[in-house]
C-alpha cells in the first residue's frame, strides 16, 4: 500500500512547524487545491490536514464563528493519506471502486455527536473545528443535507 507523505507541512502555506492536525473524508480531496488528480476513491482511511499556529488561528474562526471550511484554499499535495494497493498493475485484474459512504457517515456521525456535546467541558475546540469542517464539506459535495435546508414534500400541492 502507498502511504502518502506523512510529517506533511501546512496544507494553507507550506510552512513545516505545524501546530494542528484534522482529519476529513477523501471525498474532501475534491475541494482542495491540486486534489483533481488524485484517485480519493482508492484512499484508505481518512485525509490527514495539518496547520501551523497562525493559520490555525483562521481554520479554527472560519469554522466556529462563519459555520465555513477552508478546504479550497488548502493544497492537497500538502495532505497525508494512504493510497490501496493497485491491484489493475499487479494483478491485471480490476477491482471495485472503494465505498466510502461506510467512512463518510461514521465521520459525520461522530461530528455531529460532538457539535451536540460543544458546551461539554471535555469537548476540545479542534474536535468542534474539525466536526464543522467535516460536515460542511460533506454538504458541498452533495452526501448530505444541512439540516433544515431541504424542503420536504408536504403532500398537500
Amino acid at each position: 500500500m502507498y502511504a502518502g507523505l506523512k510529517n506533511t507541512p501546512c496544507c494553507l502555506c507550506g510552512r513545516d512547524d505545524t501546530h494542528t492536525r484534522i482529519a476529513v473524508p477523501p471525498r474532501a480531496l475534491r475541494l482542495m487545491e491540486n486534489g483533481d488528480p488524485i484517485a480519493w476513491r482508492d484512499v484508505v482511511g481518512t485525509v490527514t490536514l495539518r496547520f501551523c499556529a497562525d493559520d490555525w488561528d483562521l481554520v479554527s474562526d472560519l469554522a466556529i464563528e462563519m459555520d465555513a471550511h477552508p478546504l479550497s484554499r488548502c493544497n492537497a499535495a500538502h495532505v497525508s493519506l494512504d493510497l490501496r494497493e493497485d491491484h489493475e498493475a499487479l494483478l491485471s485484474a480490476t477491482k471495485a471502486e472503494t465505498d466510502q459512504t461506510e467512512l463518510e457517515a461514521r465521520l459525520a456521525g461522530e461530528a455531529e455527536a460532538t457539535l451536540d456535546a460543544v458546551d461539554d467541558p471535555y469537548t476540545e475546540e479542534r474536535d468542534v473545528v474539525e466536526a464543522v469542517v467535516v460536515l460542511r464539506a460533506l454538504e458541498e459535495l452533495g452526501v448530505r443535507e444541512r439540516p433544515g435546508d431541504a424542503a420536504a414534500p408536504t403532500g398537500d400541492d
